[in-house]
């Protein structure tokens, strides 16, 4: 753990070779999380490097409390958030569309992990920000209106959406992925 203090006091001095480690040591687990909320690799690969860009200008702001893994992941998804709010794709959904809280129906535990991440990609921005937060990272929708700016309902409408379209396309293609009926 001491190597990890020196290698984090070192990136707050600016030491150029600690921030080359940083990145070396975390950018897989950080690019995976870049890559769950985008729409490709590329797009993935922009928020990977803007978010260590914030990590290394915001580093003195961290004080050495919690994990600082979990203090990186927090500021790349938030970064990732960022730019979505910036593109403002999400229009707010009529709110009287009910939640779908069961996912017995979808065959997330049968799928390889990468055609899951396919699908989940190819979903329209507002509803594959919203699975992921809700879904893989545990969020409730009161967090997540909060962080997207939008109203819990819309939370709860686009999580719904996101799960029938993600259901729809494990259906249609369930001959192709090798899954039974």
């Amino acid at each position: 753990m001491s190597n990890q203090i020196a290698l984090i006091n070192n990136c707050k001095k600016g030491n150029r070779q600690a921030q080359e480690e940083l990145y070396r040591k975390y950018s897989r687990v950080l690019f995976g999380i870049c890559l769950k909320y985008s729409r490709n690799k590329t797009e993935a690969e922009d928020s990977l490097h803007d978010s260590f860009m914030t990590i290394f200008s915001k580093i003195d702001q961290y004080k050495e409390k919690g994990s600082f893994e979990g203090w990186m992941k927090r500021i790349t998804i938030n970064t990732v958030l960022q730019k979505y709010r910036q593109e403002q794709i999400h229009a707010d959904i009529p709110e009287n569309l009910e939640e779908e809280e069961t996912t017995e129906d979808l065959a997330y535990g049968s799928l390889d992990l990468n055609t899951l991440l396919s699908y989940i990609q190819e979903l329209p921005n507002k509803y594959r920000i919203t699975f992921n937060l809700y879904v893989l990272d545990g969020y409730s929708h009161k967090e997540i209106a909060e962080m997207l700016g939008t109203s819990l309902g819309t939370s709860k409408s686009n999580l719904s959406r996101a799960r029938t379209i993600l259901k729809e396309k494990i259906e249609a293609d369930r001959p192709k992925i090798g899954l039974e009926k």
